[in-house]
């Protein structure tokens, strides 16, 4: 489970059984800047790499089930979450909350668009053509998604618009992928509202636990 907050508590998730996996993987934080720039050019290639290399450990250790793998994450760990939905079939189910679907459409709304553009390569205004945001945005793999996805976002996000997770809904549903949607009214990229809390809590729980039972 990727980039937590207090609303996606890796102790909820291990209460129920779960063996929660927090990998540091490069491009984040709690190191050096060379690691955290280390993904420039290639968000989600060593990121994800570096996450399925831990939970290959786990597996191998035994600690972890690989038919019952799950993704789950907030923010960034959001994006992380519908790219591995994306580009591998290892999971039975991923939890999406507040990620960037579409780098092009984060450039263009996004409080930090510009420095994304910078993350990722390219803008959606540079021309006509394939750019590296597209390669790198989970819609435009949505029909190779094959695990159920729960989508969840504050309605008032500026950091991540809401849009993100209408485009991913959209795709999600062009491609007949099981999905379900949740805006949280009033709420933003970080959810403060404790009945959104607690819902974000029980359902996330919820979704994973139906999933893999």
């Amino acid at each position: 489970m990727l980039q937590f907050n207090s609303h996606l508590a890796p102790q909820w998730f291990a209460d129920a059984g779960f063996a929660v996996f927090l990998p540091n993987p490069r491009g984040s934080m709690g190191r050096d800047p060379a690691f955290a720039a280390s993904v420039l050019g290639d968000l989600g290639g060593a990121e994800l790499g570096d996450v399925l290399a831990g939970v290959d450990t786990l597996v191998a250790d035994g600690t972890a089930d690989p038919a019952r793998l799950t993704v789950a994450g907030w923010s960034h760990g959001g994006y992380l979450a519908a790219w591995a939905a994306a580009r591998t079939d290892r999971f039975r189910a991923a939890v999406v909350g507040a990620g960037i679907a579409d780098w092009g459409l984060q450039s263009a709304l996004g409080d930090l668009g510009r420095e994304e553009a910078v993350l990722v390569g390219s803008a959606g205004w540079d021309g006509p053509g394939q750019h590296p945001h597209d390669t790198v945005s989970p819609v435009r793999y949505a029909k190779d998604v094959s695990a159920p996805v729960l989508i969840l976002h504050g309605e008032d996000d500026t950091n991540v618009p809401v849009a993100q997770a209408m485009y991913l809904h959209r795709a999600l549903r062009a491609h007949g992928v099981p999905h379900e949607l949740v805006v949280y009214p009033g709420e933003g990229h970080a959810l403060t509202g404790r009945a959104a809390q607690q819902d974000v809590m029980h359902r996330a729980r919820d979704f994973l636990l139906r999933h893999t039972g």
